[in-house]
């Protein structure tokens, strides 16, 4: 057998019948049935998720549940099969693959590995942590608690973008000193101490690596209009504190990452050419990696987890009667600072508003593009309603592009307890028409 636990699975999700799974999601038991069958019958069958998964309190659990799935119909190890996670940027999977993790050095080398730590102080001559840092989210809780004095953030718009944006805002008024690398001007620079001119994907020389794990080569269309790339900004700050970083061009640190990361160390920026590279790659003759987990997963047996449905952190009630999601919109890209800046993207989408079910909409007496009142327990917004069939009774949608409608005041800051995911997907809210 290539997997274990499964008898403990099977246990647990014989507990959730069509039915009852009905009961749980508002999707029809013959619909989940159905579904069900086309999946296990096909020959060649891959799940794509996206934040919908992760963004809630069992996101963990969620993706743990997609690879039990993908492991019980066999839709592993093999050609056009398996799970594809559609991150919320183009390079998330390349920032996590460089050690953008608190329990991670590049290449997914665990921190508190002595043999690792070693061979890490070796190679840059300092000593490191032996224990995993903070993520972004309890990185927040701590400045407000006073144990973090200080932040260095690079292209993050706290301040919009992170949940319960009260409690964030409090969280950067207590650091003693912000620097903030940006290209442009966003809620999150109105607290900082220092700003750094950022340079845009477009005038810098680098790698990106997607979802199916290829590292793809970045070249500048234009020379940095703030004078120089992100990263000789981040090499000449290192050095005015007191550690000699330099290279000189981007190729140089992916050969250091080469040296250092066995899975990364067949990776150079001349193989990788117009079609890049997938990792694992661990070595010069080695052409990359399309499939992983044939013939054995990574862990040695694949790992079915018993995962017990939980319902979100926060529940509705007669105060606050209807269920908030958010997201993104096609139009927009995250905070919005780049796209708002577009005449063409605004005139297509130029404004927030809380979509709404028609049912929802009749029994609270609102019309199609009327300004309304939004609170939450943490927070209120004002803005327009759309009312659209694609909102469910009972269930909102807004985004979280526009500065004039920050919707993240409303959402819940409750986090999956081990990724540390805030719950942007479900909060309890209610709308009051204007006075």
């Amino acid at each position: 057998s290539r997997t274990e636990g499964f008898e403990e699975f099977r246990k647990v999700a014989m507990q959730y019948s069509p039915e009852r799974a009905s009961k749980i999601t508002g999707v029809a038991a013959e619909d989940i049935i159905k579904a069900a069958r086309l999946y296990a019958r096909a020959e060649k069958a891959m799940i794509i998720y996206s934040l919908g998964i992760t963004e809630h309190i069992t996101g963990t659990d969620n993706v743990m549940s997609i690879g039990n799935l993908a492991m019980l119909t066999g839709n592993v190890g093999r050609r056009s099969t398996g799970v594809m996670p559609l991150r919320g940027q183009n390079n998330v999977q390349g920032a996590c693959d460089m050690g953008a993790l608190p329990n991670a050095q590049v290449g997914y080398q665990p921190v508190d590995d002595p043999g690792i730590k070693s061979k890490f102080e070796e190679a840059w001559k300092v000593q490191l942590p032996s224990s995993p840092g903070l993520t972004s989210t309890l990185m927040m809780e701590r400045a407000r608690e006073g144990q973090i004095k200080g932040l260095y953030i690079l292209g993050e718009d706290l301040a919009q973008t992170d949940p319960d944006t009260n409690k964030i805002r409090e969280s950067l008024q207590a650091l003693d000193f912000l620097v903030i690398q940006e290209i442009f001007p966003t809620e999150t620079t109105e607290f900082a101490d220092v700003i750094l001119p950022a340079a845009s994907f477009a005038e810098c020389d680098g790698t990106f690596t997607n979802g199916e794990r290829r590292i793809q080569r970045v070249n500048k269309a234009i020379p940095a209009l703030c004078g120089q790339e992100n990263w000789q900004t981040i090499c000449q700050i290192s050095q005015r504190m007191g550690y000699p970083m330099s290279y000189n061009h981007p190729s140089e640190i992916m050969d250091e990452i080469a040296s250092l990361a066995p899975m990364f160390a067949g990776v150079r920026f001349e193989r990788l050419g117009s079609g890049g590279l997938q990792w694992p790659c661990p070595s010069a003759d080695h052409p990359g990696t399309e499939t992983l987990h044939i013939g054995r997963f990574s862990r040695g047996l694949g790992k079915f987890n018993a995962v017990e449905h939980k319902p979100p952190a926060e529940q509705t009630d007669a105060d606050y009667p209807l269920i908030l999601t958010t997201g993104r919109r096609r139009e927009h890209y995250n905070c919005g600072s780049m796209t708002r800046r577009s005449s063409g993207i605004m005139w297509v989408w130029p404004e927030e508003a809380i979509e709404i079910s028609p049912t929802d909409a009749r029994e609270l007496g609102i019309l199609d593009g009327e300004t309304v009142l939004v609170r939450s327990r943490r927070g209120e917004v004002r803005t327009k309603v759309r009312v659209t069939e694609r909102s469910l009774p009972g269930v909102a949608f807004m985004s979280f592009h526009y500065r004039d409608v920050l919707t993240n005041l409303l959402t819940n800051a409750a986090l999956d307890p081990q990724a540390k995911t805030p719950e942007y997907k479900a909060c309890a809210i209610r709308i009051e028409k204007m006075a």
